[in-house]
């Protein structure tokens, strides 16, 4: 208001000046007069604009439903089917997913136990009964990656069956019998032998609390199946290596029982000089760097491939061969690797950020901005030792000031409890409980 009437206040004066300056003609003072209105009608045009303006912008800030945000790890879907929440991984121009290609990551894991037993099937067939028996643990039944991963198993070892055109990825509980409606028996042939492949038991390792991908709970359950049928399991698999670790601690490496896992946890990866049979890693190094590459793009308002898929000032970039982006799904997928005993020395470290995405930023060209960040379960072995020291590391490489929340794996409000207020970050990066909920966090920041 008070640059409105300065405004024409200035106006005014402007039109006496040339008035008082005239020589009196009619011309000269039409022309002051048209001047003056000219002026008038910018200058209330301008403050036309001001007044319009929402006050966030004259303020310089912006509304939280506004910020970018980055889901990673659990996308934004419906747990029973596998939909994926658009209106979640849309929520704004800034929204996107990070996490890895479940499905490719899922057959690599089928395949490498496949070939596991085809290479050892000499010595895998522990009582010699011509079946090759395999426990597996399931994370959570209602998380997409673990239903990939179960999938890929049985797919791998032809004792899916298919449920609504998918793989039935429920678990079995025990099958030792084979008779089981959820699961088939499989075959493997070598040198001219046919081997039958069952899944002898499975089940979601869930604890008491409500806590999915336990890993206490998984070294209960192999002690259990074990006393009940020990020499029948050839084969250990894992939905993770926090549950395959647990047992294979518990019951597989003084058994010599091959166990399988996921991650590439650091002690996994050791292990497999132990007996531990293999892994995968889902490249975590280039995922927690697309988690907080994405979100400083956003934050720099530059194209959000910069140091993704084109260099950055710094000369970060990746290739198209350690990941993807699928444009309708607004998401980043790191592309996996089989860890074995071939190549494991590769993978002891999991913590070491990526070559050649490491170089720092330019605090001056790339001001610090402050995240808000949480990790759905801070007992999560993948996620508290691989992926969050990665993004720590990253964090100052790309002048990011995280704060980080750790949930209890069981509740999404421990979580959404500790966003009270958001509109002291500038940013966000979501770690959800079950991957239904994106709404409590949406809702919060629409707020």
């Amino acid at each position: 208001m008070k640059k409105r009437i300065f405004a024409l206040a200035a106006v005014s004066a402007m039109a006496l000046g040339l008035a008082g300056c005239s020589s009196g003609g009619t011309e000269t003072t039409a022309a002051a007069t048209e001047a003056a209105e000219t002026t008038a009608a910018e200058a209330a045009d301008t403050t036309a604009a001001e007044e319009a303006a929402p006050a966030e912008e004259a303020s310089g800030e912006v509304a939280n439903k506004d910020k970018p945000l980055v889901w990673f790890n659990r996308q934004p879907s419906n747990s029973s089917t596998g939909e994926l929440d658009m209106a979640a991984l849309s929520f704004n121009e800034d929204t996107y997913y990070v996490g890895f290609d479940a499905n490719q990551g899922a057959e690599l894991q089928g395949t490498m136990v496949k070939e596991y037993i085809e290479n050892n099937i000499d010595t895998i067939d522990r009582n010699g009964d011509g079946i090759i028996g395999y426990v597996l643990a399931i994370g959570d039944i209602g998380h997409n990656d673990s239903i990939a991963r179960t999938r890929g198993v049985r797919k791998a070892l032809g004792t899916g069956i298919e449920a609504n055109g998918e793989v039935n990825s429920d678990p079995v509980g025990t099958n030792t019998d084979g008779s089981s409606a959820i699961v088939q028996d499989g075959s493997i042939e070598v040198n001219g032998k046919t081997y039958i492949v069952r899944e002898l038991a499975s089940q979601e390792m869930k604890n008491s609390a409500g806590a999915t991908w336990d890993a206490a709970t998984a070294g209960n359950a192999i002690n259990t199946w074990s006393a009940s049928f020990g020499d029948s399991i050839d084969v250990v698999v894992s939905n993770n290596d926090g549950m395959g670790m647990s047992m294979f601690n518990a019951w597989s490496k003084d058994n010599q029982v091959p166990t399988f896992g996921y991650d590439a946890n650091s002690d996994a990866v050791a292990a497999i000089a132990e007996g531990y049979g293999g892994t995968i890693s889902q490249h975590a190094d280039v995922q927690a760097y697309l988690t907080l590459r994405v979100l400083r793009n956003a934050l720099d308002g530059v194209d959000i491939n910069t140091g993704i898929a084109t260099a950055d000032d710094a000369g970060n970039v990746l290739s198209d061969d350690v990941y993807v982006y699928n444009a309708d799904e607004r998401s980043y997928y790191a592309l996996n690797v089989a860890v074995t005993a071939e190549n494991y020395q590769d993978f002891l470290d999991s913590t070491v950020v990526y070559a050649p995405v490491s170089n720092q930023l330019d605090a001056a060209a790339h001001p610090s901005k402050k995240v808000w960040l949480n990790i759905y379960n801070a007992a999560d072995n993948f996620l508290s030792a691989t992926y969050q020291p990665l993004l720590q590391k990253y964090d100052d490489l790309l002048n990011l000031e995280v704060d980080y929340i750790g949930g209890d794996g069981q509740t999404e409000s421990n979580i959404t409890n500790r966003l009270g207020n958001p509109s002291q970050y500038d940013a966000f990066a979501i770690n959800m409980v079950k991957t239904d909920n994106a709404a409590s966090y949406t809702g919060l920041l629409s707020q």
